[in-house]
């Protein structure tokens, strides 16, 4: 029998973090486009963590009642599209924070990074230590 992969995300309540799975790319990018720009995100950074399933981050800190709104808009949007998102949106709030994969799982390579844009000199630079480290981890931890 062999031994289960842990799978580590990074969590916290002020970075807005979305995952969308079973998405185009260019819907991905239009999503994210429109969710920065309504709510003056600074920046963003889209990971691909899988096909058609893609992580976004964005570098505007917020409180959690904003982060959770901003949750809830695109859970709205995609409402009829992607059920899958709204599901992953309700878990958060049910956490009290946010979560997005940063290492392999399952059959899943790590996400990777295939867009940025904008600022990505607060919360994004943020997200891409704590990734770092959290990567660390889990390489010391399969070794």
């Amino acid at each position: 029998m062999s031994k289960a992969k842990p799978c580590l995300g990074y969590t916290d309540c002020k970075t807005v973090k979305l995952d969308l799975d079973n998405m185009s790319y260019s819907d991905v990018q239009e999503i994210v486009t429109s969710t920065m720009n309504r709510f003056n995100l600074k920046g963003r950074l889209i990971l691909k963590s899988s096909k058609n399933c893609y992580h976004a981050v964005f570098d505007q800190y917020v409180s959690w009642a904003e982060n959770v709104a901003i949750m809830s808009w695109v859970a709205l949007v995609l409402l009829r599209k992607n059920p899958k998102v709204v599901k992953w949106f309700l878990m958060q709030c049910i956490k009290g924070s946010s979560t997005l994969r940063v290492t392999p799982k399952k059959d899943k390579p790590a996400p990777r990074i295939v867009a940025k844009f904008g600022d990505q000199s607060h919360a994004i630079a943020n997200f891409l230590k704590e990734r770092e480290r959290i990567k660390k981890i889990y390489n010391q931890i399969i070794v």
